[in-house]
Parts: C-alpha cells; sequence; structure tokens
C-alpha cells in the first residue's frame, strides 16, 4: 500500500468519524463548534469561520470563528461574537458577489483561493484589515457552501491558511483537502438541519403542551395558573430527590430525559378537564349550575313574604279569623324574624364551607316543606335536586358532580396514550393519569397502591394536594395558611393517601420554601424561617 494510498485512508476514516459525531451531538452550541474544528482537523486549516443564513435569507450571520495561532475563539460556547452579519445583497438590490462568503451562498460553489492578496474579482478589504490590526497574514482561503438534504444553502464554512503538517509552512488548499472539505460541508449541513428540526419539534411540543394547559386554566378563571404551579413544584421536588445522599430516595437519580418526562407529565395531568362542564369545575356554591339557584329561593322567600300579607288581609284584622278553621296567623314580626334566620340558614349552607351534622340536615328538611304558591298552585320551596345539592355534607360538589371531575383523569391517559411521544417520553400517559391514585387503593382512576404507582406520579399528587391546598384564587374555600396546609397533607399521610417517605422528605428539606415566597399571600406565610 502507498503513502498516498494510506493517507486517502486515513483521511476518510477520519472524515467518517467526524460525521458520526456530528450526527449525535445534541447541543447546538457544541455542534457548530464540531463542524469548524473538523474542517481544521482534516485541511491542516490555521482558522475557520462558520456563517449561518439568516432566517429570511438576506445575510450570512457568524456563528463560529477559530484561529489558533491568535488564540480566537468566539461563538458556540464561546464568547457571543457581535460582529455584524454579511448582507447577501448591496443597498442597491445587486447581489453582494465581491463577499466571498456570500458569493459561496449566492452562486453554490466552492472558491478556493492559493493567496487572498493575489485573488481577483472579490474585495477582501476586511481581511486586509484584519491582519493589519493582528499583525496575522492572512494567505490561503477555502470556502464551500453547506446544502442540506433538500439541496437548500444554509450555511458557509470558510477555512484560513492550510498549513503542511511537517514545515507548519502556510500551502494551498489541496484538491483532496478541498474534496473533504465538501463532503464534511454536506454532513455537517444535514446534522445541523437535523438539530434544528428536534429543536423545533420540542418547542413546538412545548408550545402546543402550555397552549393546552392554559386553555384548561381559561376554561376555569378559578384555576388560572394550577398548572403551571404543580409542574414547577413537581420538578422541584424531583430535583431535590436527585440531591439527596441518604434515607429512602438516596438510590434514586432521575436523568435529563426522565425529569423532562415528568415535567411534560405535569403540565399535561389536567388535561382531561377539557371535557369536563365549566359549571362543575367553577362551582362555587351548592346551588350553582349555570347560574346560582339561590336567587330562584331569594324569589320564593319573598313570595312566602306575600302569600303572609295576602294572609292577613284575608282575615282583616290581626286576630279576627274570618272561619273558626283559620288556624291562629303567626304576627308580623314573628314571621319576618322566622323567615329571614331560614333565609340566613340556607343562604351560608349554599357556601358548602361548614361541614353539614345531622341537626343542619333536619332544618334543612324542615325548611323544605314550607310551602310557597305560583299560578294558584302551591310547591315546596325546595325541588328535590335542590335539596340534594344543599345536604351536600363539605363542598359544593354532590356525588355524581364529582365522579364527573374523577373522570378527568381516566381522560387524561385516554387522550395522552393516543399519543406518539418519543420513546424516551413514552410515560407520560401513565405519570399524568395516576396523579389521583392514593397509597392504599382508594384513588382513581385505577385503584392502583403502594409501589405500583410510579414515584413520578407520587410526586406529582403531593405537588397537586399542596398546591390545591394553597392556592388563594379558589372560589369555594378560603387560602389555606402554610401550617394548616402541612397538617391537613400529614392527616392524608395517615389515611394512605400521600406517600410517606416523600412528604418527610418535602417536609424535612422545606422543599416547599421558594414556591410558598412566590406564589402564596404573606398573611398565609405563619412558619419560622420562610
Amino acid at each position: 500500500m502507498t503513502d498516498n494510498t494510506g493517507n486517502h485512508f486515513s483521511h476518510i476514516k477520519k472524515l467518517t468519524q467526524i460525521g458520526a459525531a456530528l450526527s449525535s451531538e445534541k447541543n447546538l452550541d457544541r455542534l457548530l463548534e464540531m463542524i469548524v474544528d473538523g474542517a481544521r482537523l482534516l485541511t491542516h486549516a490555521d482558522g475557520g469561520t462558520l456563517y449561518i443564513m439568516s432566517d429570511d435569507e438576506s445575510s450570512l450571520q457568524f456563528a463560529i470563528v477559530q484561529t489558533s495561532s491568535l488564540n480566537i475563539q468566539m461563538g458556540g460556547t464561546s464568547e457571543k461574537i457581535t460582529w455584524p452579519p454579511v448582507p447577501l445583497q448591496n443597498s442597491d438590490g445587486a447581489f453582494n458577489y465581491a463577499n466571498v462568503s456570500a458569493y459561496a451562498a449566492l452562486s453554490g460553489e466552492v472558491v478556493n483561493i492559493p493567496d487572498v492578496y493575489d485573488a481577483k474579482g472579490f474585495n477582501f478589504e476586511g481581511t486586509r484589515h484584519f491582519d493589519r490590526n493582528t499583525g496575522y497574514r492572512s494567505q490561503s482561503m477555502l470556502v464551500a457552501p453547506m446544502r442540506n438534504h433538500e439541496n437548500t444553502i444554509i450555511g458557509v464554512l470558510q477555512l484560513i491558511n492550510a498549513q503542511d503538517p511537517s514545515t507548519g509552512k502556510v500551502i494551498p488548499f489541496s484538491p483532496e483537502s478541498q474534496s473533504m472539505t465538501e463532503s464534511l460541508a454536506s454532513q455537517a449541513a444535514v446534522a445541523l438541519t437535523n438539530n434544528r428540526l428536534i429543536h423545533e419539534l420540542q418547542i413546538l411540543l412545548e408550545s402546543f403542551i402550555k397552549s393546552i394547559a392554559a386553555a384548561i386554566d381559561e376554561k376555569s378563571p378559578y384555576t388560572g395558573g394550577h398548572v403551571r404551579r404543580v409542574a414547577d413544584l413537581t420538578m422541584t421536588i424531583a430535583r431535590r430527590i436527585n440531591e439527596i445522599k441518604e434515607g429512602p430516595f438516596a438510590a434514586v437519580s432521575f436523568n435529563e430525559n426522565e425529569l423532562e418526562e415528568l415535567r411534560l407529565a405535569a403540565w399535561l395531568h389536567d388535561i382531561g378537564k377539557i371535557t369536563t362542564p365549566e359549571h362543575i369545575v367553577d362551582k362555587r356554591s351548592k346551588l350553582e349550575t349555570i347560574f346560582n339557584r339561590m336567587e330562584l329561593l331569594q324569589m320564593r322567600f319573598e313570595l312566602l313574604r306575600r302569600d303572609h300579607e295576602i294572609e292577613k288581609l284575608r282575615r282583616g284584622p290581626i286576630g279576627e279569623a274570618k272561619a273558626a278553621q283559620d288556624e291562629p296567623l303567626i304576627d308580623e314580626v314573628t314571621f319576618s324574624k322566622d323567615l329571614e334566620a331560614d333565609y340566613q340558614f340556607l343562604l351560608k349552607t349554599n357556601e358548602g364551607h361548614e361541614a353539614m351534622t345531622e341537626e343542619k340536615l333536619a332544618r334543612l328538611k324542615q325548611i323544605a316543606q314550607r310551602e310557597y304558591f305560583a299560578e294558584k298552585q302551591g310547591h315546596p320551596l325546595l325541588n328535590e335536586d335542590e335539596l340534594q345539592n344543599l345536604s351536600i355534607r363539605q363542598g359544593t360538589l354532590s356525588f355524581e358532580e364529582r365522579n364527573i371531575i374523577n373522570n378527568h383523569a381516566r381522560v387524561t391517559y385516554k387522550m395522552l396514550s393516543q399519543l406518539p411521544f418519543p420513546k424516551k417520553l413514552r410515560h407520560i400517559a401513565d405519570y399524568a393519569a395516576a396523579h389521583h391514585e392514593r397509597m392504599n387503593g382508594t384513588g382513581y382512576p385505577n385503584g392502583l397502591s403502594g409501589d405500583a404507582i410510579s414515584l413520578q406520579s407520587r410526586i406529582l399528587a403531593l405537588a397537586d394536594v399542596f398546591e390545591a391546598l394553597t392556592a388563594k384564587d379558589r372560589p369555594y374555600k378560603k387560602a389555606t395558611t402554610l401550617s394548616q396546609s402541612m397538617k391537613i397533607i400529614g392527616f392524608m399521610v395517615k389515611d394512605g393517601h400521600i406517600d410517606p417517605d416523600l412528604f418527610e422528605l418535602f417536609e424535612k428539606e422545606r422543599i416547599y420554601r421558594d414556591y410558598v415566597r412566590r406564589e402564596l399571600l404573606p398573611e398565609q406565610l405563619d412558619q419560622d424561617g420562610i
């Protein structure tokens, strides 16, 4: 095998290795640097510049600038380049063929110049200016356009001063160097396009997910920001677990893909609520449907007052009954007091802030038996549906309405499981749908228990409960203080709802500290050290 043949195979091997490295690099800044590093390695060039086509294809923007002999490293992971872009058109609208990099981008041709000081047809005043300021001597130059798989030029690779490997003397770029640079430029363009495409798809997915989350929050003005806050708190807990070196989570370490998977699951955990009726999601009082039916009760109480007045007029002077069978008429003061007391009781009951005791339920049933007259017919003060809703023992939701709310977890899984997430995000549907499962198996939608509930879902469940308890924007409850919220979650742990190890870490490490400072009202922060 001749030396030339050996060198040829060596160059092919290097080119293949560089191409493989470019294809696997995910970091865009590092990828840009690798393109120039690889080209300079193949051609023994002292310097290199990478230009990227602007989005509007009107100019070439500096991405990487390197010159080893001057110790220049700009762009990529190094200092930012502030130089103005190279325009592809002059002020008169003519194409900028005088600039060699612009020419390569416009014509799609490779330019190989042995000595720029002797070159004809190009304007190298900028190069000469650089040389005067730095003491450098620009000589050989190789400029190659970068075409992607669609044959579109997306950038330009420019190399300066090829060097003889044995002597270090500046020499022209050889035909072999030009051929390898063209090949590398093509591979680099494809790698760069793929990297951009992946990045753009990630941005698209991220934007779509946040748009869906915003739509859910907008659907209910009283839960605006809930999804964002849950996602924020979920990731705070997960990252803290990654830092723990002892205890039940010492062996747990979420990698970047797992963290991303959990983050997106948190953003999507309530997507099923998009099918939940607004009047149930926003049910501020027990009698609320598409409007608060307490207004109907107020009208009926006015009818009761009217009926009392009519009866009084029918009987004539107070105390003088027209017929012996008439029952004694309650005096005006007593009637008004009793009626107002019943109305105020219903008002308070309708709010749902207090638990309904047996005594309260008995009074409610008694009030329901009152009768008012409309269209010459007697009607019960409360119909069956109103009585059933006002009898809700805690909160504002009936059993049927709570089931409708709970169904959002099942819908969440149904929706997300149909999306073709990439392999690294394949558990999103499982994590998101299980945020209402309980350690004792009494949760929903699948009644999972213990270790059958993933740690990711347990984290999400804790974040969801903590956000719901401390939220200051719910119409059906007052903002709960931090200490009260922690006490309630403590009870939930004892009842087998929340992972005890997770809550212990959450409380001991005060993982919630930054969150509550940012999201809660000052009067809710009733713990020392917050």
